[in-house]
């Protein structure tokens, strides 16, 4: 009976563009799909973007939109990739859709009134606070000095100096990353799931270890099941609680019955995969229930190693203890490096992006087939090297496989009319030895063995080869008396390629399509490889099937951008150089002066602005203090309740500025960096106590 499969991906965060790692990750997973459908099995195959958390919502701020519209806008980018490396899911969906947050509630809704003892527990726990912004802080926006090493200007959980774990509370004059205040430590209610019950840990010590999981990431997961490492360097006994909850404001989904809390985003990510299949079976008019209680169902998801303690631990007791199927298996592969196991960077010119890749003309296959050739069933970190790269694809599909149609096609098609002939004993023992590896080849896909699969592949193109070598049909063309040996071995040529491109369409499927379009076949599948191509059978006209790899895009590919982002952070303060020159005289035609925010606004209809009105000392006709209306970029840096009765600079003769909202009649002064990804924040200058309104700055 056919099989019936879901399988996903891990879920791309929705803060940037696809980077190499995910495509590796999305070919891997494409190859096993395709594989299981020219078994004959149903699979859906779903992924979707991961919309929720922190930096999601404080990258929307900054960027001026709301945070459904920048996760939006990320998504519409995401089809070039998919299209281009030919990765072919059913369904892409978003952890913000109805579905995830009807899924994500009821999930926990499950787990709370679990019938042996609630495994939701609620704590009042000490954590950082900003109080320009207003919000408490995760961890990766608290930076500081590092407690171990002095290091200035480090993360809240880990210095990247010496590699020192700790918790934030540790770090040495800590300041916000997104406001520059200093953080207060406050109490708060957040809620835990209880993965310490030892209902959780009963059932995990037994999913984990009975045989499904790739040995090493078995191995890996048994430590924690006997020692932790706490964010302080501690160590502590057996499985810790897991925090699943974040304060108001936050990008995520609403904790039931319990206002300004939210899911942390590595709850409801993982049920995006439930989330974008039932999304899937509701376009399709299918029943999401009665799906997943098929008993005969099997779930699969390919991660990276670095999310191996979410997707084997939380995710599957979150989904055991409410009720639902847990995965039949969790794929773990490991990280892609480049040229020899240089870490990757677009700076030094040893990223590769896909993106540029494709832009280059450079065929896709290519990329799946290397890539292919160099994944197991293991979770190690593979190389791509370019040099290997161009000698492997050009060796093997090129030289191998290519050159068996290419040597043999045009004489069936220009010598006898496109037919192909009978098959001698030596042709046909050939064609059986290669049908005979079908199981063993079958079955090296299904276990994520790739590289074995396709050196086996290539094992029987050299045994093609050294047949035609050894049967010189260029020679056996030149003899008229050698006309039905000539169409025996071009025969024989023929079907062996039908058979290498059912074995390598996994891996090359828009190559495969073109090969039976060439060969007029129905789709090759594992289950019609015996059915060989009758005696006057009919082909088309043979066409150049794949290019080589040219050095010149290779090159092209890694080639540093100019000019260089890190050299330009080095050299110039606060990011960018030092304007040019000018004379007091230029600096005297800007007249600035002293004002006071009498009031500060929120703009309805932007996200970006705050409305200013401000005295900067002027009267009007009538002797009554005249105001200022002025509208500020910096709604994402302060709430208007900060700057109300401040101090600030103002440009005082700079021409009003019609807008959207109004006239806007000056411009106060502020700072930032250049690069406001990395160090985000906008500061309002303020002068010193004793100013006034209207002073001018000299």
């Amino acid at each position: 009976m056919p099989r019936q499969l879901f399988v996903t991906t891990a879920l791309p965060y929705a803060n940037g563009n696809f980077h190499i790692g995910h495509i590796m990750e999305y070919i891997q997973a494409d190859i096993w799909v395709r594989h299981q459908r020219m078994m004959g099995n149903a699979v859906d195959f779903v992924c979707a973007d991961d919309t929720h958390g922190a930096p999601i919502m404080i990258a929307a701020e900054k960027a001026g939109v709301t945070p459904q519209q920048f996760v939006a806008d990320i998504a519409a980018g995401r089809q070039p990739y998919l299209d281009g490396f030919h990765i072919g899911f059913d369904n892409w969906h978003s952890t913000d859709a109805p579905e995830n947050h009807e899924l994500a509630q009821q999930i926990y809704c499950d787990l709370r009134d679990n019938p042996g003892g609630s495994l939701i527990e609620s704590r009042t726990i000490e954590q950082f606070f900003d109080p320009d912004k207003g919000m408490f802080l995760p961890d990766r926006f608290i930076k500081g000095e590092c407690p171990k090493c002095h290091t200035k200007d480090q993360y809240g959980d880990n210095c990247e100096q010496c590699g020192a774990v700790y918790a934030p509370t540790d770090l040495i004059n800590p300041y916000s990353a997104l406001s520059g205040a200093k953080p207060e430590l406050r109490n708060s209610v957040h809620f835990f799931f209880k993965l310490s019950d030892p209902r959780c840990v009963e059932f995990l010590q037994h999913w984990t270890q009975d045989g499904k999981l790739q040995p090493e990431v078995a191995n890996k997961i048994k430590e924690w099941f006997t020692v932790r490492t706490n964010q302080d360097g501690s160590t502590s006994e057996g499985l810790g609680d897991w925090d699943i909850s974040r304060d108001a404001p936050y990008f995520g989904i609403e904790i039931p019955d319990a206002p300004g809390k939210y899911f942390y985003v590595w709850l409801d990510a993982p049920i995006g995969y439930l989330a974008s299949l039932k999304n899937l079976l509701t376009k399709r008019g299918q029943d999401y229930d009665a799906y997943m209680a098929n008993p005969d169902l099997e779930q699969y998801h390919f991660i990276g190693k670095d999310i191996v303690t979410f997707h084997t631990l939380f995710f599957p007791a979150c989904l055991h203890f409410s009720g639902r199927k847990t995965p039949d298996n969790i794929f773990v592969h490991g990280f892609l490096t480049v040229n020899n196991g240089e870490k990757m960077s677009k700076s030094r010119g040893t990223g590769l992006d896909p993106l540029k890749y494709l832009s280059l003309g450079m065929n896709p296959e290519w990329l799946r087939y290397y890539l292919a050739a160099k994944l197991s069933a293991r979770n190690e970190d593979i190389d791509f090297n370019a040099d290997d790269f161009m000698a492997r694809v050009n060796s093997d599909l090129i030289g191998k496989y290519i050159n068996i149609a290419s040597r043999a096609a045009g004489f069936i098609t220009k010598r006898f009319e496109g037919k192909l002939g009978e098959v001698s004993e030596d042709g046909a023992a050939l064609l059986h030895l290669l049908r005979s590896e079908a199981g063993a080849i079958e079955q090296l896909y299904e276990a994520r063995e790739y590289a074995k699969a396709l050196r086996e592949t290539m094992l029987l193109a050299d045994k093609v080869n050294a047949y035609v070598d050894a049967n010189k049909p260029w020679d056996l063309a030149k003899k008229p008396d050698q006309e039905a040996r000539l169409h025996d071995v071009c025969t024989v040529c023929i079907k062996a390629f039908r058979i290498l491109t059912c074995y390598l369409k996994p891996v090359l499927p828009a190559l495969a399509t073109q090969v039976e379009a060439f060969l007029k076949i129905e789709p090759l599948s594992f289950a019609n490889i015996s059915q060989p191509m009758a005696t006057g059978h009919v082909i088309g006209s043979y066409q150049h099937l794949m290019q080589r790899v040219d050095i010149k895009q290779l090159e092209a590919l890694f080639e540093a951008p100019e000019p260089l982002e890190t050299q330009q952070e080095i050299t110039h303060p606060g990011g960018e150089a030092i304007a040019p020159p000018i004379s007091i005289d230029d600096f005297a035609k800007i007249d600035l002066r002293i004002a006071r925010i009498v009031d500060c606004q929120a703009v309805a209809g932007s996200t970006k602005l705050l409305q200013l009105t401000l005295d900067v000392g002027e009267l009007d006709d009538a002797g009554q203090p005249r105001l200022r209306n002025v509208f500020s970029g910096i709604a994402g840096s302060y709430q208007p309740e900060q700057l109300t009765g401040k101090l600030t600079v103002m440009v005082a003769n700079l021409a009003p500025r019609k807008m959207k909202f109004g006239i806007s009649e000056g411009m106060v002064l502020a700072a930032s960096h250049a690069d406001e990804k990395t160090q985000p924040g906008i500061y309002v200058l303020e002068p010193f106590a004793g100013a006034q309104p209207g002073m001018r700055v000299h």
